[in-house]
């Protein structure tokens, strides 16, 4: 059978580098053929985090971070063609989400703006991209997020099944598959991994707290934690979709700030349940029971998986590899997926869940020649 390989390119906002998988979309599932991660140089990791910050913006750090992220993309590309030892030319063409800098879809004049310089990864790689994926979504009024929801209902609907995906990065967002001819729905539910990652980075100088076992130390302090959960984004209605711009560590500090001292370990435990608890309210409200399959490097998280178990007991909670998908790399393969549906001119949003005014085909091609 011939095959027909697109590779997908996510960074999310987390920043800590890029995921590339290598899909091939000839049989009737997509099937992950390699991956590879290249991680962000540090000087590159904290211009961005410098550039994510309001009142810092600067356009000549923009546009240079722009095309550093652009290569750091297309060496992930190379990188993960050496890998699997196929060769560009067999590349239809390559999905790139590009860096997330800045989320504001939600201003008088909505934007949503992506770095990684798509004409970069092209001329690098010798191969088509197709990227600049959210602001078409954003151009038909909505939040140009989260896009995943189409693919997940492509790969992951059961008739007769209800089942939510659940993704958690930095930020969490579900997918509700309800099994039967209603639509589906998703939504960003807030924090994921952003805030206990850059809570045990400032007092630890770590990348992210393995398994939570830092947090599994700590006691929640219930106050704070229904003080977080207070944040209106909570109870606003869907379609929504956020990032840092929200929820950053400048936001953290003015909450943590009512508390006096409190020890560390106890405030990674309560900024874990506060993922937990904010994902577990809405996934309840979507369905009292059911499936939940979860992705995202959150998945990889034992304490966070066993807490969400035990505010979800109606649900049948495991990650995407029960279901054949290895849960580090479904976004890759959305991204994949996404380049796909440029290609054949196919739409790749649901209404449904950005709030846009119709389908459309997202992206734009850039090509390599």
């Amino acid at each position: 059978m011939k095959t027909a390989y697109y590779i997908g390119l996510m960074s999310g906002t987390s920043m800590d580098g890029v995921d590339a998988a290598l899909v091939d979309f000839s049989g009737n599932q997509p099937k992950l053929v390699a991956h590879h991660t290249e991680d962000y140089p540090e000087h590159l990791y904290k211009g961005l985090q410098r550039l994510c910050q309001p009142g810092n913006d600067e356009i000549n750090r923009l546009g240079r971070l722009d095309r550093t992220v652009g290569k750091i993309f297309a060496q992930a590309v190379t990188q993960l063609l050496a890998k699997a030892q196929i060769p560009a030319s067999e590349i239809i063409a390559v999905g790139s989400h590009g860096q997330t800098v800045r989320h504001m879809p939600n201003l008088e004049v909505g934007f949503t703006l992506q770095i990684g310089d798509p004409n970069t990864i092209a001329a690098e790689t010798g191969i088509d991209v197709i990227a600049d994926f959210r602001r078409k979504d954003i151009a038909l009024g909505g939040q140009g997020a989260p896009l995943v929801p189409a693919f997940h209902q492509q790969v992951f609907a059961e008739a007769g099944v209800t089942r939510v995906i659940l993704n958690i990065g930095g930020i969490g967002n579900v997918t509700y598959l309800p099994g039967d001819s209603r639509q589906v729905l998703g939504f960003d539910t807030g924090p994921g991994n952003t805030l206990i990652d850059a809570w045990i980075q400032q007092v630890k100088q770590q990348p992210f707290d393995r398994d939570g076992l830092w947090a599994a130390n700590g006691t929640t302090h219930q106050g704070l934690l229904q003080q977080l959960l207070s944040h209106p984004y909570f109870s606003q209605a869907y379609p929504k979709s956020t990032g840092r711009e929200l929820f950053n560590q400048a936001w953290l500090e003015q909450q943590l700030s009512e508390f006096g001292q409190l020890s560390e370990e106890d405030i990674q435990s309560t900024l874990l349940d506060l993922s937990c608890h904010s994902i577990a309210n809405d996934i309840r409200k979507l369905c009292t029971s059911g499936e939940v399959y979860v992705c995202g490097g959150g998945a990889l998280n034992k304490t966070l998986m066993q807490r969400l178990a035990a505010l979800l007991p109606q649900h049948y909670l495991l990650s995407t590899a029960a279901l054949g998908v290895d849960p580090k790399w479904v976004e890759g393969i959305a991204f994949a997926w996404l380049a796909l549906r440029h290609v054949e001119g196919l739409p790749a949003n649901l209404p449904a869940v950005t709030g846009a005014s119709r389908e459309a085909v997202l992206g734009a091609r850039f090509p390599a020649k």
